[in-house]
């Protein structure tokens, strides 16, 4: 008969054999890199910080710009352009002639001449300080046309600013009562024949060549007259401005001091019919004719600086290598 034998055995002589024992690994090392720690770890430098102390705080490097043309120059392209043929059909026709108009021609008449165009323009500048509710430099102004129109031979002699009546002449316009209720200037534009101007003037300038052709009509309305006018008031104001032109043709950047220095007279006479100062004194002394200048007095040109879209922030942390 057949004999089964039942073996036990101990479930420890069953169970798989036991790993061999490890010794405690070492705990990890916190490692936080930064550019400063890095360096702290060369040869020669500073032990890094004990373990426990508080990280100092972040260093930042903030760059923070715009980019694109000046907000108040956005055709600076087509302006640039523009300003770089007029100044070489000034130099080639319209300042020869200005300056044989002022060493040629009789400063009595060349006088003359200036002040019945200045005549002309009184309607506007008595109108415009009436919209501006300068109800007595209005009424001084209709003054001055009155006299100078009668007793200065239509405007030839400039007889209201004569010691005993003392009515100065003060230039106004539509451009001024617009900027005077708050209108902007606009973008800034350079033209062939206007020269540096704004949307703002642009506009108002035109209304004030306008007021005489159509309040009144002929001989205001005929080509002679507005040729006539042209010419003469363009060598007056090519002459007066003389002096700053030249300062600004030997500046570094041409184009950028003319566009500075016309828009800061502006604001200047914007400012100075609403009876307050200029904020921004560079301004001012950017639009003084007189100013000391040079080849390395223009102001760097706004769209050639640095300008990014939005605050960029590059951050350093001064974190620290721990360990033993």
């Amino acid at each position: 008969m057949p004999m089964l034998a039942l073996i036990a055995a101990a479930p420890a002589l069953l169970a798989a054999p036991p790993a061999p024992a490890r010794e405690p690994s070492a705990a990890p090392v916190p490692a936080d890199w930064s550019l400063a720690a890095a360096q702290g770890s060369a040869p020669g430098a500073a032990p890094p910080e004990a373990a426990g102390e508080a990280a100092p705080p972040d260093r930042e490097i903030v760059v923070e710009g715009e980019y694109g043309p000046p907000k108040q120059d956005p055709m600076i392209g087509v302006n640039e352009e523009s300003y770089r043929i007029s100044q070489a059909v000034d130099r080639a026709v319209v300042e020869p002639v200005a300056h044989a108009y002022r060493d040629n021609l009789p400063g009595p008449l060349r006088d003359g001449l200036g002040n019945v165009v200045r005549n002309l323009g009184e309607p506007s500048n008595a109108l415009n300080f009436l919209l501006q509710g300068k109800v007595g430099k209005a009424f001084e102004t209709l003054g001055r046309l009155a006299i100078n129109s009668t007793l200065g031979l239509g405007g030839l002699i400039d007889i209201a600013a004569k010691p005993g009546i003392g009515l100065p002449y003060r230039r106004n316009g539509f451009a001024n009562t617009l900027g005077y209720y708050g209108v902007g200037p606009g973008a800034y534009l350079y033209l062939p024949v206007t020269g540096a101007t704004t949307v703002r003037d642009l506009f108002g300038s035109t209304l004030d060549q306008a007021l005489l052709p159509l309040a009144v009509g002929r001989p205001f309305n005929r080509p002679a007259y507005a040729a006539g006018y042209f010419v003469i008031n363009g060598l007056d104001q090519r002459l007066a401005f003389d002096e700053e032109l030249a300062m600004i043709a030997a500046s570094d950047d041409p184009y950028t001091l003319r566009r500075e220095t016309y828009l800061a007279r502006r604001a200047r006479e914007i400012a100075a019919l609403k009876g307050a100062p200029v904020a921004d004194e560079e301004e001012e002394e950017a639009a003084e004719p007189g100013a000391d200048a040079g080849p390395s007095a223009a102001p760097l040109p706004p769209h050639s600086r640095l300008r990014l879209p939005e605050r960029v922030q590059l951050t350093a942390p001064a974190a620290r290598v721990e360990g033993r």
